[in-house]
This record gives structure tokens, sequence and C-alpha cells, in this order.
């Protein structure tokens, strides 16, 4: 027959580095540490992930703790609060970042005129740049539209970085002046 140890007794061994003591504490709070999280938190998978987290914090707590009752039950429960609190905190945070996120970049109504000038205006951007020659189309497609920096563009184009740093800054302007035009329509 197994001998039986107090909860002081388990605590001591498991602090000493005894692992079937802290499993035998495992074993018999692991239910009743479940079920305090369950009611904080309220899911399953959560009351799990606390529970599971009680325990690691009391593994590496064992070595100070001086336990005041014959039971470790109100010292796992203590921990358990703690870490229940700490996740709806987390998670409270998370849903606000997230929320602010989203409406950060979601407008609150759609402009129907704003989409008829931003597609008018794309328009007069494509036709600008129809009359670019090969090179200047090409530089501004890498550089503008696909991020390359300049030493990456003249590289790509076999061509030096002043010609397209110069040939674009050249079709900024061009384009600038076209869009310009437009607006004083």
């Amino acid at each position: 027959m197994p001998e039986t140890l107090t909860d002081a007794e388990l605590v001591a061994r498991a602090a000493g580095g005894d692992d079937d003591a802290f499993r035998q504490l495992y074993r018999a709070y692991i239910r009743p540490v479940y079920w305090i999280a369950h009611g904080i938190v309220g899911t399953a998978a959560d009351a799990e992930d606390v529970a599971q987290e009680t325990f690691v914090v009391a593994w590496r707590k064992l070595g100070t703790l001086q336990l005041e009752s014959e039971s470790l039950l109100p010292w796992l429960a203590t921990i358990c609060r703690f870490q229940a609190a700490n996740r709806l905190r987390r998670q409270r945070k998370d849903r606000a970042h997230t929320t602010d996120a989203v409406d950060d970049t979601i407008p609150d109504t759609i402009d129907i005129e704003q989409q008829v000038i931003s597609a008018a205006l794309a328009d007069r951007i494509a036709e600008e740049l129809q009359t670019l020659t090969e090179l200047d189309r090409e530089i501004f497609r890498l550089c503008a539209s696909e991020g390359y920096a300049y030493q990456a563009a003249a590289e790509e184009l076999g061509v030096s970085h002043g010609v397209v740093r110069n040939r674009l800054s050249r079709v900024r302007t061009q384009l600038r002046g076209a869009l310009r035009e437009t607006e004083e329509a």
C-alpha cells in the first residue's frame, strides 16, 4: 500500500525536486483549480490555460511556501485567481487594441464622390504614364509602385543610380503637373 503523505510533506518533497510529489499534488488539486478558473474566466479553454499557469507558478514558488493550513488548495486558489485576473486583463486589452485598429482603418461611410474622383485620378495618372518612355515607366513601376530603392532599380534596369534618381524626379514632377491641370479643369 502506497505511503499517504500530507500536503506539507508533499510540498517539502516537491520543493526539494521530487517530481512524483509534485505530480501527486497536481492530481489532487487540478480539478478544483480548474473549476475555480472556469468560474472566473468562463470558458473551458481559458480555464485549462489558467489551471496550467497556476501549477507552473506554484512549481516555481514551492521553495518559499510556508503552508499555513493542512491543504494546499487555498494557496493554489489564490494563485489561480491572480492568473485568471491577468488573463482577463490581457483579453480586454487585446480586444480594445483590435477594436481600435479596426475602427481606424474602416471608414464610417462610403463616399461615392470620392471614389469617382479617385478613379478619375487613377485614369489620369495611367494616361500620363503612357506618355513616358519605356525606361521612365519601368523606373516609376519599380520605385513608386513596387518600392525598390534607387540602387536596386538601377541594378535591375542596368543603369546608374543617378539615372534612376533624376528620371524618377522628372516623372514625379510631370505627374504632379498633370494632376494640377486635372484639378483646375
